[in-house]
């Protein structure tokens, strides 16, 4: 058998190479073989440093190679770039297999019995689309499928420019007045709204009413059942309208106050409905770091519509992935007057330790932005030009504020840090309309919103984030004492594992 085949060639390759500092290739390889085998869809969460060093791929792709038929490759550019120049090189090399292997957005031929790289922009797209340029059938692996809801959503959502409403005053050309009064109402509406850190806000049922208004009178037919006589709906606006759905899709406006910029957005809240045809039409292998805080990934299967497959969760390596973890009890809860004063002095009691500086910058992560602007401001009182806020290039003594988007954006491309300083806990803000739209979708349906939502988006999230921490048992100080005094806390703590945990900071504490 395949699974078999696999697992020999790819034992005689890492005595080759020398010990893997990753334990579980073999498993990978043959579950990836075993999947393509027989056609079965599988979800393997292969554990935040893995991910990050991207040391589990020769599994799957030698699995790929061995497999004598096709197979597709979804993954974002950096992560296919290292495939196509580095990685696959040096597995045909090695195997001498001479499989064709191709960089595309479609399918090269019936003839074609290869491995096909593409963007997770051309397949979803496709699959979404209901078009063929892939052909159904055959197996694909989604890479960094971490991100994968966001591509969803990315892929799923409408974004109307002050451009598609010129366009659609052209397509209107009776109905231009009623086209540029909806603009401006809608566009008063958004800068009346207070403002939020996202610069984005929710539709009232008002607006909503305003758009459904514009839509009844521009598809709305003559006495005699005949349509208006201009010519068709802009492409973006036909989009738009077909996901015109309230509740069940995410109205906002997005808002540039200094150039009085006001864009539409409709998304999806529900992916599982869309995605259910998806997947049936070829066996997928998701591959992730921390998909799900449950081994079986019950939770995100459910909110994207995956059935029933194969599903394994990796266990780190106790002794190589350990992190010092810092979680003291003394600071107040984040949502009290004290906290920001006694955060600064936390932070800067931690940043007085004598890191060596070879072993990499400090990171704060937070996400409250006037909070970060004010504590950036009185460390670099302080530090100086050390502190940096949101910077790509930093030195080996920097000390990065940052928030947790940009850090989940940049870390691959950062020095891994000495320390990772975590402010506060990266739970959903309800001020983003994304956030509150998902949380309003569960309550509709009486379902606890902060337990399969809020609560596991933040589990993934710090299990990534603290992925680099690991590279050297950095250390890791987690200030935000809801770790002890929540009733999810302990969860928390047992996904940072393997960690040694400090309650108190010892008078020289590092490494």
């Amino acid at each position: 058998m395949i699974e078999a085949q696999v697992h020999q060639q790819l034992r005689a390759l890492l005595r080759e190479w020398g010990e893997p500092s990753w334990p579980h290739h073999l498993t990978l390889a043959r579950l990836v073989a075993r999947a393509l085998r027989l056609g079965r869809s599988a979800l393997l969460q292969v554990g935040s440093l893995s991910a990050y060093q991207g040391e589990y791929r020769l599994s799957y792709l030698i699995a790929l190679m061995m497999w004598p038929g096709p197979a597709v490759i979804v993954a974002p550019d950096p992560t296919a770039q290292r495939i196509l120049l580095v990685d696959l090189p040096r597995l045909q090399e090695k195997l001498h297999i001479h499989k064709p292997v191709q960089q595309g957005d479609r399918w090269p031929g019936h003839a074609f019995n290869g491995i096909l790289v593409t963007t997770p922009k051309a397949w979803l797209g496709d699959r979404l689309g209901g078009h063929h340029a892939f052909p159904d059938g055959i197996p694909t692996l989604i890479d960094d499928a971490d991100n994968l809801e966001l591509w969803l959503r990315q892929q799923l959502s409408v974004q109307l420019s002050p451009l598609d409403w010129n366009h659609l005053a052209l397509s209107y050309p009776a109905h231009q007045a009623l086209i540029q009064d909806t603009h401006v109402a809608l566009t008063h509406a958004a800068f009346q709204r207070p403002t939020n850190p996202y610069h984005r806000y929710p539709l009232d049922d008002s607006d909503s009413e305003q758009l459904a208004r514009l839509h009844q009178v521009l598809t709305a037919s003559r006495p005699g059942g005949e349509p208006q006589d201009e010519g068709p709906m802009p492409p973006q606006w036909a989009n738009f309208w077909q996901r015109f759905n309230p509740p069940d899709h995410l109205l906002w406006f997005s808002v540039d106050r200094d150039r009085g910029h006001m864009d539409l957005h409709c998304a999806p809240v529900d992916l599982a409905a869309t995605l259910a045809t998806v997947w049936s039409r070829q066996p997928v292998v998701l591959i992730g770091a921390a998909l799900d805080p449950d081994p079986a990934a019950l939770n995100f299967r459910q909110r994207l519509g995956l059935g029933d497959l194969t599903c394994l969760q990796f266990t780190p390596h106790r002794q190589n992935d350990a992190i010092q973890l810092y979680v003291p009890t003394h600071l107040p809860l984040p949502n009290t007057p004290q906290f920001q004063s006694v955060l600064h002095q936390e932070i800067r009691h931690l940043l007085m330790v004598p890191w060596p500086e070879q072993l990499g910058p400090t990171v704060i992560l937070l996400d409250d932005l006037p909070l970060k602007g004010q504590l950036a401001a009185a460390l670099a009182g302080e530090f100086g030009s050390r502190v940096q806020v949101e910077q790509q290039t930093i030195g080996p003594n920097s000390i990065l504020v940052s928030s947790w988007e940009f850090w989940r954006q940049h870390r691959g491309l950062l020095p891994p840090p000495a320390l990772l300083i975590v402010a506060t806990l990266p739970l959903p803000s309800l001020e983003n309309p994304m956030v509150a739209g998902r949380v309003a979708f569960h309550k509709r349906r009486r379902q606890d919103w902060f337990r399969l939502y809020l609560f596991p988006t933040a589990i993934t999230e710090i299990q990534r984030a603290t992925a680099p921490s690991r590279l050297h048992q950095g250390a890791v100080a987690l200030l935000d004492t809801r770790v002890h005094y929540r009733s999810y806390g302990i969860q928390i703590l047992d996904a940072l594992s393997p960690a040694a945990c400090l309650r108190s900071l010892p008078r020289e504490w590092g490494p």
